[in-house]
């Protein structure tokens, strides 16, 4: 743990723009992201069951979704942040630093939507990578959170997989889709962030994968043996 005794908070987050070897991390831009994620990335109206565990009612077309992401930056402080494909230029999913505490070093991803291309490629790993690697290395945040539904076990699987420790369930937490909804709080934070940075830096190595794009290692086994290797 870091020493405190001089601490004097982080800057809050601000749209960034971050390279990475598979994928662009870029800040938000209404006029040339807003149709590229409801078409191209979401699938229009397939964004309602993508999005099933947000908290906000169900889209009634691109206007709701354009209402709700402006809603959320203008008041609610949320910085998006876009994924891009860096090898077809196209859009492919979004993210959002929210949730800012500076003065204390906390910040928290959420709104994760990845359209399909993301899926069983190296995309959203790096782009985690990338985010959480600009929140410890850049902005000197001490703990970086995950939050999801209980029930959203796909998003609680990758929290684990990236490297977020659970902290357990916080009960009636909020009211979702006017329903009751418990949530499952997740973090890392910056003691861990070394090892946790390495074990994506080794996931995502060309080495890692073979000649049709299937990795090698998985990436939790990968930090299990840096954890071991640790403790000797």
């Amino acid at each position: 743990m870091r020493d405190l005794a001089h601490w004097k908070g982080c800057s809050a987050p601000k749209p960034v723009l971050i390279e990475g070897r598979y994928v662009l991390v870029e800040p938000y831009d209404r006029a040339k992201h807003l149709n590229a994620l409801w078409s191209d990335a979401f699938g229009g109206m397939a964004i309602n069951p993508l999005l099933k565990y947000f908290s906000q009612e169900d889209f009634s077309g691109i206007e709701d979704f354009d209402t709700w992401l402006s809603a959320v930056q203008q008041k609610s402080g949320w910085v998006t942040e876009v994924f891009r494909e860096k090898a077809s230029g196209k859009v492919v999913g979004m993210a959002n630093y929210m949730r800012a505490d500076p003065a204390n070093g906390v910040v928290e991803v959420g709104g994760v939507a990845h359209g399909s291309a993301m899926a069983r490629s190296p995309l959203s790993t790096e782009a985690h990578y990338l985010m959480a690697r600009h929140v410890f290395d850049d902005l000197g945040y001490r703990r970086y959170e995950w939050k999801c539904h209980s029930e959203n076990q796909a998003s609680r699987t990758t929290a684990a997989r990236l490297g977020f420790i659970f902290e357990g369930i916080f009960r009636q937490h909020m009211v979702s889709k006017r329903a009751n909804r418990d949530t499952a709080w997740f973090s890392m934070i910056d003691r861990e962030w070394p090892l946790i940075k390495t074990a994506f830096e080794q996931w995502l190595s060309p080495d890692n994968f073979d000649r049709d794009g299937r990795q090698k290692q998985r990436l939790e086994d990968i930090r299990a043996t840096l954890a071991q290797e640790e403790r000797r």
